[in-house]
């Protein structure tokens, strides 16, 4: 079946480029090229597609508010195209939170070239998102409730991987745990600055601590710390402490950072005190560290096919016998402060 993707930005350039990468694609239909939101509106209603491309930064009406408006009105798989700034990713991220299912970074210099050198990564995206499940957006961002918990001690470290729809996952999830849950190490794959971004934002919104990990740290309860865009995060032990060590290697089942990096440290330094989850994303990263994990008597979940944006990761965890129960979202952060309380306190301190 043939996607038909509506591309909207302001810059020609940019609308040229996407054009010519999706007519070249066998499975992919430009429908349309719209300059700005007003245009783009009409578009919508007209041609109907399966997928939009979304310039952040667009003149009159900017992208995240076309979004806003979209996905309460019209629920549609959308990739956001942003800049690779500070300010272009805290804008990506508020885009994930509005529904965004993915993004696409512009190239910083030669953008010919380095959209040219992106034509497999955009043209996969846009397939992802085709098949992916954008929800009605309401009004105002949810936050629930911490989960109430008992625990002392640091020898129980938990791990979450995720990738596509994972932003939006891991803030479920970390929205609703306790500030005496345990240190908890994340990896989500996205580029440098956005790891920054996202970091700052999850802080601003939940109950645990939470940043962006820095090489050599001690690992402490309560707080999360999110993989650097650009290095994989792994765990290693000093004396009586656990702390991060960040490793600037090749990619790793396709990503650095990796899950399965990480999720290989957990069960090499950490064990059968570890608890982890894979949440919604494209490809395979974290099905094998899954898998090595649950062989050292560590607690393994994944997020469930139908609260998945996208149900690739779980299920490749699932198809491997690396996780022992599959969850939906809204029960995951319930999940895991249950396994928590099943492996108890240590007395690391």
């Amino acid at each position: 079946m043939t996607i038909k993707v509506l591309v909207v930005d302001d810059s020609a350039l940019i609308r040229s480029l996407l054009a010519e990468i999706i007519k070249q694609a066998p499975e992919l239909e430009l429908v349309g090229a719209a300059p700005d939101a007003y245009v783009a509106k009409d578009m919508v209603k007209e041609l109907n597609p399966d997928v939009i491309t979304l310039d952040i930064e667009m003149p009159k009406v900017d992208g995240l508010t076309f979004l806003d408006r979209l996905m309460k009105a019209r629920p549609t798989p959308v990739l956001m195209i942003s800049t690779l700034t500070e300010q272009g990713a805290d804008a990506t991220i508020r885009s994930l939170e509005l529904g965004a299912i993915d993004f696409i970074p512009k190239p910083k210099l030669n953008v010919a070239k380095g959209l040219s050198e992106y034509q497999q990564e955009i043209v996969s995206k846009i397939k992802v998102a085709a098949k992916s499940k954008p929800k009605k957006r309401s009004e105002g961002l949810s936050r629930a409730k911490a989960i109430p918990l008992s625990y002392k001690g640091t020898e129980t470290i938990v791990g979450i991987g995720a990738s596509t729809g994972g932003t939006e996952a891991i803030r479920q999830v970390l929205q609703q745990l306790s500030p005496a849950f345990p240190a908890t190490v994340i990896t989500q794959h996205m580029p440098p600055t956005f790891t920054k971004s996202f970091a700052a934002r999850l802080d601003s919104l939940c109950d645990m601590r939470v940043k962006e990990a820095e090489d050599g740290e001690r690992i402490l309860p309560g707080s999360a710390y999110i993989a650097p865009g650009d290095k994989h995060l792994t765990i290693v032990k000093s004396g009586a402490d656990y702390r991060i060590r960040l490793d600037d290697g090749p990619l790793v089942s396709g990503h650095k950072p990796s899950v399965d990096v990480m999720f290989d440290s957990l069960a090499k330094v950490v064990g059968n005190n570890t608890i982890a989850t894979i949440l919604t994303g494209m490809g395979k990263d974290g099905a094998k560290g899954m898998v090595n994990l649950k062989s050292t008597g560590a607690i393994t979940m994944a997020q469930d096919e139908a609260s998945c944006v996208v149900y690739g990761m779980p299920k490749a965890a699932v198809d491997m016998g690396g996780t022992e129960d599959t969850y939906s979202l809204d029960k995951m952060s319930q999940a895991l402060t249950t396994a928590v309380e099943k492996k108890g306190g240590g007395t690391r301190l």
